[in-house]
């Protein structure tokens, strides 16, 4: 089905002249807003904007954005994640727990006049929430909204226990008024679920169908429980669009099973978060993380941070530092970085090195593996490698008839040539980075370029 192009897909556009009047954009890669709305196309393992082009999918974790932040801090956040090529936020519509004044909004709004009750929107909490969805749009950022978090295990840190008491018929009203009022908005992917495969499945369902009702092309993903996939547990539901992958154990692998179940386009919609979980937190893991998706074959990933996810609201883990000053956190920093190289080539042909045999050799394990995706016309390749190692290349899998090689600091950004590059596309080759890189880690990018494709 052709795309429908909204008023709301021209803002992106002029945003982006206004800001390259303001002498703000000259940093930026050449294309950093893609044209909403987003939509599937047959055969293909990502999602496609109204122009036709593959939008590879960098998200941030900002869960609490509607309910902690006024609108001039919201402003504020997604001015800095858009300059960090930020393209994508996670967020609940209505919080339960994680803000200071949970479910009510800054302002003192609750999200319905009779708590709990599902059959009651409050307009004025919605209104926010609109300004919210609205300023992301003008920004070129893609809002995963989940319209009704369930909460860990189905606890009391989201809304299942509320869900269950309101039954089928209220939520789907309340589905069907989540359609009605952001059915005019382009850049809006539903996240379904929350922490949880709840055992009763018809209280997301019919949140998901009442707004399908009423906005038939919106995308619709589901947010499982820890360790799980949206496939195969949605598998039956006809509204499930996206698939995704939540772990924190090694990504590669999960992603690589994920992979080769189902076509459907998936992310690494969470994992580990920056700054929690002692030294499973460092921007280290989340680079890990990220990389090991897309060389995988996922389409995106989603980062996340702490304080970020609650903006220094009640959450899980204790911090010194406040929302503001984790902006510029290395992890962050690492993101931009990864978003430049993926979108300076064509990101969406790899196809992820799962037989070892571009990678023959210095693999590593769990969360050190080395991974690598070449793409399918064989001009290019790109290999992480998580810790300082040699690394064994066939270079024959390359179309050639030489081939350019050089490294990427994913923590800096900068580049180097590999030594005695360009080398012809024959045989097998050692790679190995000098270092550490400038963050004092191990782990580098090395990108392997057909001659005269560079």
């Amino acid at each position: 089905m052709k795309p429908r192009v909204s008023l709301w897909s021209l803002v992106p556009l002029l945003a982006c002249a206004a800001l390259v009047g303001a002498g703000i954009a000259a940093s930026e890669p050449a294309r950093t807003r893609s044209i909403f709305p987003l939509h599937l196309e047959a055969g293909k393992r990502h999602l496609v904007d109204a122009e036709g082009k593959a939008f590879l999918l960098n998200g941030d974790t900002a869960w609490s954005l509607v309910a902690e932040l006024t609108r001039e801090e919201v402003d504020a956040y997604l001015e800095d994640r858009r300059r960090k090529g930020f393209n994508a936020i996670l967020v609940n519509l209505i919080e339960r727990r994680f803000a200071t004044r949970a479910p009510a909004n800054r302002y003192g709004e609750a999200p319905f006049t009779q708590p709990g009750d599902f059959s009651a929107p409050n307009e004025r909490y919605f209104a926010h929430a609109d300004y919210v969805v609205g300023k992301a749009a003008e920004k070129g950022i893609l809002v995963l909204l989940a319209p009704a978090y369930l909460g860990y295990d189905g606890g009391g840190q989201g809304w299942y226990r509320e869900m269950a008491a309101n039954g089928a018929s209220k939520l789907r009203g309340y589905g069907r008024y989540l359609g009605r009022r952001f059915r005019h908005f382009p850049n809006i992917l539903w996240v379904h679920g929350g922490d949880f495969n709840p055992p009763d499945k018809a209280l997301v369902r019919e949140i998901a169908l009442g707004i399908l009702e009423l906005d038939k092309r919106s995308l619709h993903t589901a947010h499982g429980a820890p360790e799980t996939a949206a496939l195969p547990y949605w598998s039956a539901e006809p509204w499930l669009s996206i698939n995704n992958l939540y772990t924190r154990k090694p990504v590669f692998s999960a992603a690589l099973e994920v992979y080769g179940q189902s076509e459907m386009p998936f992310l690494l919609i969470e994992g580990r978060y920056e700054n929690e979980g002692g030294s499973e937190g460092s921007e280290h893991r989340v680079r890990v993380q990220a990389y090991h998706a897309l060389l995988s074959g996922a389409m995106g990933h989603v980062f996340g941070n702490n304080p970020m996810w609650h903006f220094s609201g009640p959450g899980l883990y204790r911090t010194s530092q406040t929302w503001q000053e984790s902006l510029d956190s290395p992890g962050a920093r690492s993101m931009a970085h990864l978003k430049n190289l993926f979108a300076s080539r064509a990101w969406w042909t790899l196809e992820p090195d799962a037989a070892n045999a571009l990678l023959t050799n210095g693999l590593g394990d769990g969360h050190e593996r080395a991974v690598a995706a070449r793409a399918a016309d064989r001009s290019f390749a790109i290999a992480y490698l998580p810790s300082v190692r040699p690394l064994r290349i066939d270079l024959t899998r390359l179309a050639g008839p030489r081939v350019d090689a050089r490294w990427l600091d994913p923590a800096n950004g900068s580049y180097s040539e590999a030594a005695a590059s360009p080398f012809p596309a024959v045989g097998v080759r050692t790679f190995r980075p000098a270092g550490p890189n400038s963050s004092g880690f191990g782990d580098w990018v090395l990108i392997l370029v057909s001659r005269g494709e560079r």
